[in-house]
């Protein structure tokens, strides 16, 4: 039996005597260049990319990650690094999930603590690339392995792993602006902004008021001093984080049943006048805070008791088409007919097909919670009525987004709803009360 030493060449070399292919003939099925292949094959210049690499796996017929293992032998020598193969090489690892190829390399190359910035700039190229799961595993290693704390590199890699592990989790989501806060001021302008405005979303999903305003006042701030720097780049113009700051904070005290402030701030971002003439770009987003405005002074018409204003609302927002701006706008219809014992049954039914499509909302923490805050509304809507059922099957709904959630306050008042109401449930909601509560059905049998 013939030992031989497997080498990546020798494994290529191999399945061209199998499929008998010639150097010229494998090239040209390929798409690599002839001369580069032979000089790969050869030994006489390490040149073959993890392209090429799953170019020669196509054509043998080999799944995506054939030969990674012996890749690292074109990226890591005992005497240098070659950091342009490496990158892609690590890349192509998260794609296909070759986590094994990680760990080897991960474990050769970080007892040097400057090789770092190579997992940095894996995990760039997989953020990029829209691989944000993928990505997470190399942050996490930058975190781990960054000593630091004033790091760009660190600020950055923090930035990253919050926004990638936003979710509807709200415990997960508490989580990680605790672990984030620390490094927002230590990033770049740049990312700052961006930064802020993520942090202000998922503290108002959270319901963290306090946080919301602080992050929101930061923004305003913040975007104001950057007016005019050429030099930072954040993703939108100042002017659109200037206007979400007064936005959020115009939010919480709507949220807060502090409709006049709420008003002035609204006003405010509707009719704000920049320090500089803006450009086409920042004119259009000082449109979308004009859209937003109306929408937002509708709402606290509405929420104040103004239910003349009901229909010319529901207009609006049919106008708009979008159904995040639908399930805003009948929170505040349906919680201002239960404060103010008036019915909007034929708004709710004009809104019907929008209504049936708010669980696509499972995966944004700030629309999940105005999805959840509906079904609340609607419950107590219903029962105000007297559709028990109804209100039930609601109260249910929302018990079951609570719990997936983890707002676990939203959770209790759910209970208590339904506990309101238990003489009058029918068999089947009991039962689908106790598997949403995770009761086992042996234990209620006689």
């Amino acid at each position: 039996m013939r030992v031989v030493n497997r080498s990546l060449r020798w494994e290529i070399e191999d399945q061209m005597k199998l499929h008998g292919y010639n150097i010229n003939q494998l090239a040209e099925l390929s798409g690599i260049n002839p001369g580069n292949l032979s000089m790969a094959l050869n030994g006489i210049s390490r040149s073959m990319t993890i392209n090429q690499l799953d170019a020669l796996g196509k054509v043998f017929g080999k799944v995506p990650g054939w030969l990674y293992e012996l890749y690292t032998e074109e990226c890591i020598s005992e005497e240098r690094l070659s950091r342009p193969r490496l990158v892609p090489y690590l890349v192509r690892c998260a794609e296909v999930e070759r986590n094994d190829c990680i760990d080897a390399v991960v474990s050769k190359i970080l007892d040097n603590p400057k090789n770092v910035k190579v997992i940095f700039a894996a995990a760039e190229k997989l953020f990029h690339k829209g691989k944000h799961k993928e990505s997470e595993r190399f942050y996490e290693l930058v975190v781990e392995n960054v000593k630091d704390s004033f790091s760009e590199m660190l600020a950055i890699s923090h930035y990253r792993l919050f926004t990638v592990t936003q979710g509807t989790d709200a415990e997960k989501n508490w989580k990680a602006v605790i672990r984030f806060d620390p490094f927002r001021n230590r990033l770049t302008e740049s990312y700052r902004l961006d930064a802020l405005l993520q942090l202000a979303k998922v503290c108002y999903s959270l319901k963290k008021w306090g946080e919301v305003e602080e992050y929101a006042g930061e923004l305003v701030e913040l975007s104001t001093v950057l007016s005019g720097d050429e030099e930072i780049a954040p993703k939108r113009h100042p002017v659109y984080y200037y206007g979400m700051g007064l936005l959020f904070k115009g939010a919480v005290m709507e949220r807060q049943g502090v409709y006049d402030r709420a008003k002035k701030y609204v006003l405010n971002y509707m009719n704000l006048e920049w320090p500089e003439p803006l450009d086409e770009c920042g004119q259009k987003e000082l449109e979308q805070l004009k859209i937003w405005g109306k929408a937002n002074l509708y709402t606290l018409e509405v929420l104040t008791g103004n239910k003349d204003i009901i229909n010319e609302y529901a207009d609006y927002l049919a106008g708009l088409n979008r159904l995040n701006d639908v399930v805003a706008g009948l929170n505040a219809i349906i919680t201002s007919a239960n404060t103010y014992d008036f019915n909007v049954d034929h708004v709710l039914a004009r809104f019907s097909d929008s209504i049936a499509r708010f669980g696509l909302f499972n995966h944004d923490p700030v629309l999940s919670e105005r999805h959840l805050r509906y079904r609340c509304h609607k419950a107590v809507y219903d029962f105000r009525n007297g559709r028990i059922r109804e209100g039930v099957d609601e109260t249910l709904h929302c018990l079951s987004l609570a719990n997936d959630m983890k707002m676990y306050e939203d959770s209790i008042q759910c209970v208590s709803l339904f506990e309101s109401y238990r003489e009058q449930v029918t068999a089947q909601q009991l039962k689908m009360y106790r598997s949403v509560m995770g009761v086992r059905e042996e234990v209620y049998l006689e």
